[in-house]
C-alpha cells in the first residue's frame, strides 16, 4: 500500500472533482503556503468521508468541528490531499493510530 500522489483539493464552486477510494481509507490534508499537515481522517467509504471536510452546502455528511470545514474552505487553493486505500478496517484503524501519534498535523481528527 503506498500513498498517493498529492493532489489539489477540489473546489465544488469550479465543478473539480475528489479522486478517492470508495472502500477503507485514508486521507491527510496539506497546507502548501504554510508548509504544514492539516489533518487526516479515515472512512469505510473515504470518498463520502471527504466530502465532509468543507461546510455545507459545499458539503456533505456531518463534522464535530466546524473549524476544520472553513479552514479548508478558505485555504482551498493551498490545500492538497493523498489517500491511501486499505483491504480491512483493522489495517485502516492500526495506520490511522500510527498518525495520530504523532501529533503533527494543525487539527487532531
Amino acid at each position: 500500500m503506498e500513498w498517493t500522489e498529492w493532489i489539489k483539493f477540489p473546489d465544488p464552486r469550479e465543478g473539480e472533482y475528489l479522486y478517492a477510494p470508495w472502500g477503507y481509507g485514508i486521507y491527510q490534508l496539506r497546507n502548501i503556503r504554510t508548509n504544514e499537515l492539516v489533518l487526516f481522517g479515515s472512512g469505510n467509504h473515504l470518498a463520502y468521508r471527504m466530502s465532509s471536510l468543507l461546510p455545507e452546502p459545499l458539503g456533505q455528511g456531518t463534522r464535530k468541528n466546524r473549524l476544520k470545514r472553513e479552514y479548508v474552505l478558505e485555504n482551498i487553493n493551498d490545500i492538497q490531499y493523498r489517500t491511501l486505500a486499505f483491504l480491512s478496517k483493522h489495517e485502516m484503524k492500526s495506520f490511522e493510530d500510527g498518525l495520530r501519534i504523532k501529533k503533527n498535523h494543525l487539527f487532531d481528527t
